[in-house]
């Protein structure tokens, strides 16, 4: 173990990844690949060391960073913001040179959470598998990354996602004036492209470049459309500066993604209006940020969208998604499609229509 941000880490390392999982909370960060003759860092880090801030905030608050396990996903009564595994001690269960294994119990002692991350040498990826055994009850839940396109220029990051059939800003006041919070999107307003979403004060707004509207936090919902045999998961992809990273997951286990589109909008502690150029890329089965009780009224039913899921004591529920990275050439632009390319890679294809090829296993989701 070592101190890295400020925090007690265990990690792992590849030929190609070398990465970091804090023992409190269970934050995967800093993730270094080594790209060609390069080394990139997509993870964000939070500006601020866990000791700088006000002790009494959430841990997940103190620790944050990269990607973490959310269960249940969002507030609720019994658990810290985001649950026992975003914010709370994980013990290590065992340790390679390219894997680790966690595990935590939820506060009634009952469930018991197991993260596993591996790497495999040659390729630039991380595969993530949480197991859940011993959970009683609907609850919501979700992966967490966080990417940092701070040092980017204005809108020089792009994003996309793989076809959706139902999107939304949030319909509530996700980021609240009266608690300095300030948001730049239409409350509720739904849409079907990205590059055409409604600003509260008139027009719209292009989703697929970031860094952008600097000064608001806003969170968007889109769902994914269902795995087909031709396209047996769904995707998240961002291109940063000549590389693109993306996640692969399947949609019957994470139906919908969330963006928290976080560009210094919030302004008490431990945001001060701090917290530029971060984008969570969130794979979730909720009701965007609610928590669980809002997430078992399945307010998204008349769609057809599952926002909960039934766990049973009996059972044990893995949730399995793949993160990596891989070079793209200058003018690439948007990913418009990832697809598989053989059982052992995938073909990103960007707006140019170039395409490039990334050794995946991207079966793993599926348990294939």
């Amino acid at each position: 173990m070592s101190l890295i941000h400020g925090e007690i880490s265990d990690t792992i390392a590849s030929d190609l990844v070398e990465a970091a999982v804090t023992r409190r909370a269970g934050h995967l960060a800093p993730v270094t690949f080594q790209l060609g003759d390069r080394k990139v860092s997509p993870y964000a880090l939070a500006p601020w060391l866990p000791g700088e801030i006000d002790q009494t905030l959430p841990e997940l608050l103190l620790v944050l960073r990269g990607d973490f396990l959310c269960f249940p996903f969002g507030g609720s009564a019994e658990r810290p913001p985001h649950g026992v595994t975003a914010n709370l001690e994980w013990s290590l269960d065992a340790k390679e040179a390219g894997s680790i294994q966690l595990s935590i119990r939820d506060v009634d002692g009952q469930a018991k959470f197991e993260k596993r991350l591996s790497l495999r040498d040659g390729e630039t990826t991380i595969y993530q598998e949480h197991v859940i055994s011993g959970a009683d009850g609907t609850f919501n839940y979700g992966n967490h990354p966080v990417l940092d396109f701070s040092h980017l220029t204005e809108g020089a990051g792009r994003v996309s996602v793989s076809p959706f059939r139902w999107a939304s800003v949030y319909p509530g006041l996700f980021s609240n004036p009266e608690n300095r919070e300030y948001g730049a999107l239409k409350p509720g307003a739904t849409f079907t492209d990205l590059r055409e979403v409604p600003l509260a004060n008139g027009g719209t707004t292009d989703l697929t470049h970031y860094p952008a509207r600097k000064g608001f936090d806003d969170l968007v919902m889109v769902v994914s459309e269902p795995a087909t045999a031709e396209q047996p998961f769904a995707w998240s992809a961002v291109v940063l500066d000549g590389y693109v990273w993306f996640s692969l997951k399947n949609p019957e286990d994470f139906p919908a993604t969330l963006f928290w589109i976080s560009n210094g909008g919030r302004h008490a502690e431990p945001w001060n209006g701090r917290h530029f150029g971060r984008l969570g890329i969130e794979e979730v089965c909720s009701h965007f940020s609610d928590g669980p009780d809002v997430a078992r009224e399945d307010r998204l039913a008349v769609q057809g969208i599952p926002t909960a899921r039934k766990f049973t004591p009996e059972e044990k529920v893995s949730l399995r998604i793949v993160q990596g990275v891989a070079a793209v050439p200058a003018d690439f632009g948007v990913v418009t499609s990832i697809r598989p390319h053989g059982p052992d890679a995938i073909e990103i294809t960007g707006e140019s229509e170039n395409a490039v090829f990334a050794t995946v296993n991207w079966g793993f989701i599926s348990g294939i």
